[in-house]
């Protein structure tokens, strides 16, 4: 899986002068990533509003997002100096800002690689730029991509990728809710081995650093670790564009929003947390913290 190597040129040795990041090696299966994480519940205070939980330390939780499957080659690169490192954290190849590699099924080298780059860059895999880092795997022949970041940056693109960034700050609000909950329900129980779901809107939209704004971002630091729960558990929180949509969809599943009814909601006035009592009756938000398990 490993391209061949090239000579040290000026970028190339200005990279090498600069230490990688640590390399932190992940629990061995995504379904590990949640142990011992427990959430603060606030009851619903009254119909029309879900109370908030009190503010407490922002918990940092990774999420494993698969980006790219079933790729006969990827072109790897990062907006920062780069390193593509095995599992073990060797570093196997590296190169500067903007320098970029290609991956093929049919080179030789070891079935996980890394791609990692500084903090504040991005790293790219076919032109997306995304925040963390990369892990890029064999999955039945074929090339795996799976972007590995904080779960409150994964929160703020798919914001971003599911209303326009222009709306409304509480309809806004109540997606990063939304999307956050449907996020931790995957992480319990994920797709794969390696990711908890994907990039499509088989599961939710999201696109990276793409459709990551100032609004998006803000949005998602304004509601830091609320997620939708009912009898103790995480709400699957799922959403679509209408009512009409939403209903035809997922009317047999249960509640779920209606983003430009959220937007409406939010014209006349509604907070985030009136427009999701509106459309999860009966749950109650919770704010995640680190359990003792």
């Amino acid at each position: 899986m490993l391209p061949s190597g090239s000579g040290i040129n000026g970028p190339l040795l200005d990279a090498m002068l600069t230490s990688p990041p640590p390399h932190a090696i992940p629990q061995p299966s995504a379904a590990e990533d949640l142990k011992g994480l427990a959430a603060e519940r606030t009851p619903t205070a009254d119909g029309f509003a879900l109370a908030e939980p009190a503010g407490g330390t922002p918990l940092e939780l990774e999420i494993r997002v698969a980006v790219v499957r079933g790729a006969e080659q990827l072109e790897l690169s990062s907006d920062g100096p780069w390193w593509l490192r095995s599992a073990d954290g060797t570093v196997l190849r590296q190169g500067a800002a903007g320098s970029t590699m290609s991956l093929t099924t049919t080179e030789a080298g070891a079935s996980e690689l890394w791609l990692e780059t500084n903090a504040g860059h991005a790293v790219r895999v076919n032109g997306g730029a995304y925040a963390g880092r990369l892990r890029i795997l064999r999955e039945s022949g074929h090339l795996l991509a799976v972007n590995h970041l904080p779960l409150e940056d994964y929160v703020a693109s798919v914001v971003g990728a599911e209303m326009p960034s222009s709306w409304s700050m509480e309809a806004l609000k109540a997606q990063a809710v939304a999307a956050r909950s449907y996020a931790l329900a995957h992480m319990a129980r994920p797709a794969s081995r390696h990711w908890h779901l994907g990039s499509t809107t088989r599961w939710q939209a999201y696109r990276g650093l793409a459709s990551s704004t100032n609004r998006t971002r803000e949005a998602a630091a304004a509601t830091t670790g609320l997620i939708l729960s009912y009898q103790g558990g995480i709400v699957e929180s799922l959403y679509a564009a209408t009512s009409e949509i939403s209903m035809e969809a997922h009317g047999h599943l249960g509640a779920s929003m209606s983003q430009h009814g959220a937007q409406a909601l939010a014209n006349s006035g509604q907070r985030y947390n009136q427009i999701l009592a509106h459309y999860y009756r009966g749950a109650a938000l919770a704010r995640l913290r680190q359990g003792s398990g």
